[in-house]
C-alpha cells in the first residue's frame, strides 16, 4: 500500500510545482510560501480534528517532539528555497534539481539511520544525480 501513497505523493508534488510556478509569478515567494503553508495547516488539522485523532497529542514524547519540530523547520526552509527557485527559474529545471533530495536522503539515511545501500540503490542515485546535472547544464 505504501507504494500507492508514494505514487500519489509524487503526483501531487508534480502538481505542486506547476501550481506554485503559476502562483509565484506576481507575488513575493516568501508570501506565497506562507499562504501555501497556511492552507496545508488548515487541511492537516482538519483531518486530525475530524478523524478524532487529537487525543494522541498527549502521548507524544519529548524526543518525538524534537524531531517533528526539526522536520518542520527543514520542511519550511525547503519550501522557502523551492518557491524562490521556482520564481526565478524554469519549473522544468528546478523540479529535477529539487529531486536531488532523494540522493541526499539516501546518503543521510546511510550515515544516520544505517539504511541499506545496495547496488540497485547506488545505481538509482547515480541516475538521479546524472539527470539533475543534465538539467543544470544549459
Amino acid at each position: 500500500m505504501w507504494k500507492y501513497y508514494a505514487l500519489l505523493s509524487a503526483f501531487f508534488a508534480a502538481l505542486t510545482a506547476i501550481f506554485a510556478k503559476i502562483g509565484v509569478k506576481d507575488v513575493n515567494s516568501d508570501l506565497a510560501t506562507a499562504i501555501r503553508t497556511s492552507v496545508i495547516l488548515l487541511i492537516t488539522w482538519g483531518i486530525v480534528l475530524f478523524g478524532h485523532q487529537l487525543s494522541g497529542i498527549k502521548t507524544i514524547g519529548g524526543h518525538t517532539w524534537l524531531f517533528l519540530i526539526l522536520s518542520g523547520v527543514a520542511t519550511g526552509l525547503s519550501w522557502l528555497f523551492y518557491f524562490k527557485a521556482l520564481q526565478m527559474g524554469d519549473v522544468s529545471r528546478v523540479a529535477p534539481i529539487d529531486k536531488l533530495s532523494v540522493v541526499i536522503t539516501i546518503c543521510l539515511s546511510f550515515l544516520f539511520l544505517k539504511g541499506p545501500v545496495t547496488p540497485r540503490v547506488v545505481l538509482g542515485a547515480l541516475f538521479i544525480t546524472c539527470g539533475s546535472i543534465i538539467m543544470l547544464v544549459k
